[in-house]
C-alpha cells in the first residue's frame, strides 16, 4: 500500500471551500481480515485501485447542498455554525438530483487543468481511502477508546451532528470518515464480497439498496470502523445519513460491472 505525505498530494478547492484531494492507485485488502467483523465484511479480498480520484476531505456541508439545491432537508439547522455542519436526511433520489444539478453547474469548468465530473465513490474507493494505507479496525489502531480524538458517535456526539473537520484527520487528509454520519456509495448491497470487487461499482440489476459506509452520530463505536458496512434503501432519509463527493477526470471514471443477480438475492444481514 502507499503511505502519502499530504503536504505534497495533489489537491484543488471548490466555490464552497471544500478541498478534493488526490487518491493515488494502489492495492489493499477489502474487508475483514481480523475475523472480528460482521459476516458482510467477508470474505476479505484484494482490490486494485487502477484509476486516480480526487475526494472530497469532508462531507458535503449543509450550505454546499442549499446553494446548489436551493433547500435544506437537514434535521440539525439550527444555530450560526448549521451551515457547517453535514447535510442529512437525504435519499439517494435526492443524491442523484443534487449530482445532476452540480454536474449541470460545472460543466465545462476545469480543475488543476482537467475536465471532469462529480459522482458518488464506490465503496473499495471509500474504504481505501479511509484505511488510507492502514489494516486495523480503524486507520489510528484497534482500540475504540481512541475513537473520541477521530470520530464523532453515540459516545460523544451530544446528540446531534457536529460541524465537519474538527477530528483529526486520517493520514491521508480525509476527516469524518469514522462517524458523523453515514455516506452513500454508489454500490448496490450485497450480503458480502463473494465474487471479489474491484474499483467499479458493485451493480445489482432490479436492486434499490445501497452501500452506506462511515457509521453515524447515533450509532455505537463498532459502526464507526473502517471496514464496517450497512445499505439503506434508494428512498431512505435519515439524520444520520450524509454525503462524500468525488471528482474524476472524464477519462478515469471505472465502469459500472453489472452482476446479474435478482433483488431476491439479497441478504439484508
Amino acid at each position: 500500500m502507499i503511505m502519502t505525505n499530504t503536504s505534497t498530494t495533489p489537491f484543488f478547492t471548490d466555490q464552497y471551500g471544500s478541498t478534493y484531494r488526490l487518491v493515488e492507485p494502489g492495492t489493499f485488502t477489502l474487508g475483514d481480515t481480523q475475523q472480528t467483523g460482521h459476516p458482510n465484511e467477508q470474505p476479505a479480498c484484494s482490490v486494485s485501485i487502477t484509476d486516480p480520484f480526487f475526494l472530497a476531505e469532508r462531507p458535503v456541508t449543509q450550505a454546499q447542498w442549499a446553494d446548489v439545491m436551493g433547500t435544506n432537508p437537514s434535521k440539525f439547522q439550527e444555530g450560526w455554525s448549521a451551515g457547517l455542519r453535514p447535510v442529512e436526511n437525504i435519499s439517494m433520489n435526492d443524491v442523484e438530483q443534487f449530482l445532476d444539478a452540480l454536474n449541470q453547474r460545472e460543466e465545462g469548468n476545469t480543475q488543476l487543468g482537467l475536465v471532469g465530473r462529480w459522482r458518488l465513490p464506490c465503496e473499495t474507493e471509500w474504504e481505501y481511502a479511509c484505511r488510507a494505507g492502514t489494516s486495523g479496525r480503524w486507520w489510528f489502531g484497534d482500540k475504540d477508546v481512541e475513537l473520541d480524538e477521530h470520530g464523532w458517535h453515540a459516545g460523544n456526539s451530544g446528540g446531534s451532528t457536529r460541524e465537519v473537520g474538527l477530528k483529526k484527520a486520517n493520514p491521508w487528509g480525509f476527516h469524518d470518515m469514522n462517524g458523523l454520519v453515514n455516506e452513500w456509495c454508489a454500490d448496490s448491497w450485497h450480503r458480502d464480497y463473494s465474487g471479489g470487487r474491484s474499483q467499479a461499482p458493485h451493480s445489482i440489476e432490479g436492486s434499490n439498496r445501497f452501500v452506506v459506509r462511515g457509521g453515524s452520530w447515533f450509532t455505537e463505536s463498532d459502526s464507526t470502523r473502517s471496514g464496517s458496512r450497512m445499505f439503506a434503501d434508494r428512498e431512505k432519509r435519515s439524520d444520520g445519513l450524509g454525503v462524500r463527493l468525488v471528482w474524476s477526470p472524464e477519462d478515469e471514471q471505472p465502469e459500472s460491472i453489472d452482476q446479474g443477480a435478482s433483488p431476491s438475492s439479497i441478504d439484508q444481514s
